[in-house]
């Protein structure tokens, strides 16, 4: 059986009790944490930029923008929610994939389900699904980004995602896939300038991959062999990949459940540094002005991501991924959070100076897909040299959150967004995600994820 066979059976056959507790557990914190994330987007102005685009791409009012509460298209509130969600770098990923899943899929697969006023279950269902397609792919290339594959492997997981809420199968749903294959885009060129174009990619494919169901619903068909055909997406858009470990995963687990939170908003491949700092600082009780010197051993993916050099002139997006500065405010603060990509934070010399301490060098890893181990070594102007080993980084399923520390992400994220959640609003949005199973309609759960005041929409 070829792998897209295997994949299709997958879509069409899981169903919504099928699903073990921990399965749909998973599913429901990771919907938890990326409506917050979402939410908190909406405090970037760039987001503005991208409603008054959308604003004259059509006027059917079939779903809303998180926290703002704007009616659009399906298709562009999709757009706009998953640029909100993946614009901080706040969001969750599935690191053997490297694969943000939750920007793309939730986006999309919220904005569907309440044009179409679909069920928590069936979001659920479909999120659980969603992942393992877009995760199984991308968990099977065995070289480094080239293009973006976390929009691109989460427009197919879209596809998927949407089809088994609504239970098209047979070659309706293999259609749909061909159709949202034919769609992909998305380069890592954004990343490497810094551009606020790598969370529009995610926008982007979440809308193109709704359309990609319609049309296949009206009738319209996609190429077939998808995965592994002469320009399939395996030959096309990675360099090489190994298909048993596309098998291996497959039907064997949910990948939902092997996602990675990101404690801190800034490039997942930053966030061994912060951790291994903040826990040597707790450790060793040292004070920034004993720094001489910080280095950081990692693997490749992460020298490619955030070995960038400092600037003194960085945008937000640019210094997101800078690790020189996302250390130097993790040993300022003790703690890293979106207001510390503010102009007057970017400019700050006491920053900057701690931060042009900072160096990296490969480690001895050579997967090149690989997000951890991290080294971490600090020398100390007394002569200390400090050093920590991090075989999996806070947030992992091997060191995951606790759910304490869920809740405080989800608060602080809920309180940065463009319009400040009150805590009355945070609370009742938190006890409708922990029941989300029992919704009956994903409108009743959108109304609570929008700013209001004096009961009306801002």
């Amino acid at each position: 059986m070829t792998a897209i066979k295997a994949l299709l059976r997958h879509i069409e056959t899981i169903r919504y009790a099928d699903l073990p507790p921990q399965t749909i557990a998973a599913a429901k914190t990771f919907i938890f944490d990326s409506i917050a994330v979402g939410i908190s987007g909406s405090r970037v102005p760039t987001v503005s930029q991208v409603k008054r685009a959308a604003s004259s791409w059509g006027d059917a009012k079939q779903a809303q923008v998180w926290a703002t509460g704007e009616w659009l298209p399906a298709g562009n509130a999709a757009l706009v929610n998953g640029f909100q969600i993946h614009n901080q770098e706040w969001d969750a990923v599935h690191e053997k994939a490297v694969v943000h899943p939750m920007a793309t899929i939730l986006s999309a697969l919220t904005s569907y389900a309440q044009q179409h006023h679909l069920s928590g279950e069936q979001l659920i269902l479909g999120v659980v699904v969603a992942v393992d397609v877009a995760t199984c792919i991308g968990s099977a290339v065995t070289s480094g980004l080239k293009f973006f594959r976390p929009s691109m492997c989460g427009a197919l997981g879209v596809t998927a995602g949407i089809c088994a809420m609504q239970q098209i199968k047979g070659e309706v749903l293999a259609n749909a896939m061909g159709i949202s294959y034919s769609q992909l885009s998305g380069t890592m060129q954004a990343h490497v300038e810094g551009s606020g174009m790598l969370a529009m990619q995610i926008g982007i494919n979440a809308r193109s991959a709704m359309h990609a169901v319609d049309l296949a619903l009206a009738g319209f068909s996609g190429p077939k062999d998808i995965l592994e055909g002469p320009f399939g997406y395996f030959t096309l858009f990675e360099e090489s990949y190994d298909i048993d470990l596309f098998y291996q995963r497959l039907g064997k687990q949910f990948q939902i459940e092997c996602v990675s939170h990101k404690p801190f908003p800034t490039g997942r491949a930053g966030h061994g540094c912060i951790d291994g700092l903040l826990t040597l600082q707790q450790q060793h009780g040292f004070s920034i002005e004993q720094i001489q010197h910080i280095n950081v051993l990692a693997p490749p993916l992460i020298m490619r991501l955030v070995g960038r050099p400092l600037k003194t002139d960085m945008d937000s997006s640019y210094a997101k991924l800078c690790q020189g500065y996302i250390a130097a405010i993790a040993l300022q603060n003790g703690n890293v959070g979106v207001e510390d990509f503010s102009a007057q934070s970017l400019s700050n010399p006491d920053t900057l100076a701690l931060a042009a301490k900072v160096s990296m060098q490969l480690n001895d890893c050579q997967d090149p897909n690989a997000l951890a181990p991290v080294g971490v070594e600090v020398t100390l102007t007394d002569g200390r040299f400090l050093h920590i080993d991090l075989p999996a980084v806070l947030g992992h399923p091997d060191r995951p959150l606790s759910k304490e520390q869920q809740v405080k992400k989800f608060w602080a994220a809920c309180r940065s967004a463009i319009y400040p959640f009150s805590d009355d609003a945070i609370s009742k949005l938190i006890n409708a995600i922990d029941g989300l199973e029992q919704i009956s309609n994903i409108n009743n759960l959108v109304q609570l994820m929008i700013y209001t005041k004096n009961r009306g929409i801002l």
